[in-house]
């Protein structure tokens, strides 16, 4: 019979991971703030729990990429096209505001707008998100007044959008709440904020990431129709889903989480899709319809052929690409030694998804941090892709300057910005070679290195394979001369203890 001291060692819970013992990265990191973190700042042994920390440090750092917003807040939004790109601080709020008829009060996707783009052009969520942002922007003072206004108003609403991400990231792995300082640091995050209304999926999305972590299959499909109401590449984390459920034979909660994102999209689609189909399709033709545009290989090579594709070509090449990347994804899943986690397909398809689109807009990054967070947590890694980012981030806007400055040919030439789109592409690939070998190689895996199987995989986590194909039937096998306990299914070399 045990002892009441050696019953009582059993049931507590096992110590948060602390980056800083782990990631050299991090721990040189941490001496700007006095060392690395110790006891004191641990769950519930202060105030100073990790989701405070981090969400306050998510707010301080998107309240700093408002300032850097400050000089196209003071005039470069509304005199002279080139001083908002030389300045980096373009935004595509205060424009729309006039530009889809806000400021004239007309109606999303029912009331035809005037000039080129008859509609509003953004997913249904989205626009409801811009409209009430309008309701909230006064109406009276110059225009110029209103749309700093408005961009205020936006900005206030998208903060509380990153707080969220940020908090949603810190509970998703229980023992690694630390790795949501990577979004909260990440500084393609606080410049791309408020370029767009982007943070909005990407809080619905880290939400429905949480509630499939703790079991809810209800709650994360729900909350991904919502995000996909809200901007489409959401939709995507269900194939990577459906393959992990395939092999762990979880198809009740598969099914349960696919009605509720089928339902929730069309409870916000449905009347809108019903009474002004035209408006609704919008978002829909012009994503189709919309030539090779900035951050592409395909404007690359667009831009340097005699002969460019044609639209329909690309759409074509596309699709046929991302659509060879999900059956890549789908087979490392099944023949991965170990089942993958959640996060890292999540990543891989996103990932994939824009690598291999006709556009790549700079606040496109916001949707992977998150899953870059949970799928890596690996501060040099992380580090090196957000360094990879900033580059494209300063690289487009000074393309823009160049080609809007005339003659005066101020800031970056095709061929320097076509350096900057590789930059892009090659740190994203960098990343995703990280994490596919970490999906071969589980002992290089952060998380799995830690004794965790799958913190962000709800009923996954530690659940026995049911479907395998090919290297699944054989034993992982180890990095050579890797210094570290090896992992097995549900047990670690180290302690032998369940995970």
């Amino acid at each position: 019979m045990p002892s009441g001291e050696s019953t009582q060692a059993s049931v507590q819970e096992p110590e948060p991971v602390r980056p800083t013992q782990e990631d050299r990265v991090a721990a040189a990191g941490s001496e700007l703030i006095g060392g690395p973190l110790g006891r004191r700042v641990l769950p519930g042994r202060s105030w100073w729990t990790p989701v405070r920390v981090i969400a306050l440090v998510a707010i301080g750092m998107f309240a700093l990429g408002l300032v850097q917003k400050a000089p196209c807040y003071n005039g470069g939004w509304f005199f002279g096209a080139t001083s908002q790109y030389t300045h980096a601080c373009y935004s595509d709020i205060p424009h729309l505001y006039q530009g889809r008829g806000f400021a004239d009060g007309l109606v999303p996707y029912f009331d035809r707008l005037p000039g080129d783009m008859q509609y509003l052009e953004y997913p249904v969520l989205t626009g409801v998100f811009m409209e009430v942002a309008a309701w909230l922007t006064p109406g009276s003072g110059s225009i110029q007044d209103q749309e700093q206004w408005y961009w205020m108003v936006n900005a206030g609403m998208l903060m509380a959008c990153a707080a969220v991400i940020a908090v949603c990231v810190t509970r998703t792995h229980a023992r690694r709440p630390w790795d949501g300082l990577l979004v909260a640091l990440a500084p393609a995050f606080a410049l791309t904020a408020t370029i767009n209304w982007d943070l909005l999926a990407v809080a619905l999305t880290a939400a429905a990431m949480l509630m499939w972590s703790r079991g809810r299959s209800l709650a994360f499909g729900l909350l991904l129709g919502l995000a996909t109401a809200a901007k489409l590449y959401p939709v995507l984390l269900l194939g990577p889903l459906l393959v992990l459920c395939w092999r762990a034979g979880r198809w009740r909660q598969y099914g349960t989480a696919l009605a509720g994102a089928a339902v929730a999209w069309i409870v916000v689609n449905g009347p809108v899709m019903l009474f002004a189909f035209e408006g609704w399709s919008k978002f829909y033709t012009f994503s189709q319809e919309r030539g090779v545009d900035f951050g592409s290989f395909w404007l690359i090579m667009a831009q340097n052929s005699d002969d460019p594709l044609s639209t329909d070509t690309v759409n074509t090449l596309a699709t046929l690409l991302m659509l060879l990347c999900c059956a890549g994804v789908a087979a490392l899943a099944l023949m991965a030694p170990r089942r993958p986690r959640f996060a890292q397909l999540a990543f891989l398809i996103v990932a994939a998804f824009i690598l291999t689109n006709k556009v790549y807009s700079p606040q496109y990054v916001l949707w992977l941090v998150p899953l870059a967070a949970l799928a890596r947590p690996k501060w040099r890694d992380f580090l090196v892709w957000q360094a990879c980012e900033v580059a494209y981030f300063l690289g487009i806007w000074m393309y823009l300057a160049y080609t809007t400055s005339g003659d005066a040919h101020k800031g970056l030439p095709a061929d320097g910005y076509h350096w900057a789109i590789g930059i892009h592409l090659l740190g994203t690939l960098y990343l995703c070679v990280m994490v596919v070998r970490d999906i071969l190689m589980p002992e290089r895996d952060p998380v799995r290195r830690s004794g965790d199987d799958d913190p962000s995989g709800g009923v996954l986590d530690g659940a026995e394979d049911v479907f395998v194909l090919g290297p699944a039937h054989r034993p992982a096998r180890h990095v050579a001369h890797f210094e570290g306990p090896r992992v097995e299914w549900g047990r670690t070399g180290a302690t032998g203890g369940s995970l």
